[in-house]
């Protein structure tokens, strides 16, 4: 598989990410600094967008149903040299069917995830999911 995106800033501006029919913007000046994502942000976006494509799609495998997931991403950001660090996650499933093992689904976010895999490579990760009924 081959990803293409394309990307475009405009001086003392912002800047937008092109992808297929999205457009994407970001941060790049102070002045927008708590109103759009900054790069760490979409960082740690991309790895959010990555587990829940495997919840789904491994929804489908295990033969599980869920309502809805929601996720939270935290990170580190070091400073010499920077990097982002010890990102931690915690992942919700909302769904009453027993067939759900987080254990298992856990394992395989882990092993298949490619933004996961790529992350992993250079920073530690650690989280949980946990299921509430509904």
């Amino acid at each position: 598989m081959h990803y293409q995106i394309s990307a475009t800033s405009v001086f003392n501006n912002d800047a937008s990410i092109l992808v297929k029919e999205a457009n994407i913007n970001f941060g790049t000046t102070v002045k927008t600094a708590n109103s759009l994502p900054n790069p760490a942000e979409l960082f740690l976006g991309s790895f959010a967008a990555c587990m829940l494509k495997n919840v789904e799609r491994f929804s489908e495998m295990m033969k599980f149903t869920y309502k809805r997931t929601t996720l939270e991403v935290k990170a580190e950001r070091l400073d010499n040299p920077p990097r982002m660090d010890n990102i931690v996650y915690s992942l919700t499933i909302f769904s009453d069917d027993i067939k759900l093992n987080t254990s298992l689904l856990k394992k395989n976010i882990e092993k298949h995830g490619t933004i996961y895999n790529t992350v992993k490579l250079s920073c530690n990760i650690s989280g949980t999911i946990n299921t509430i009924l509904q």
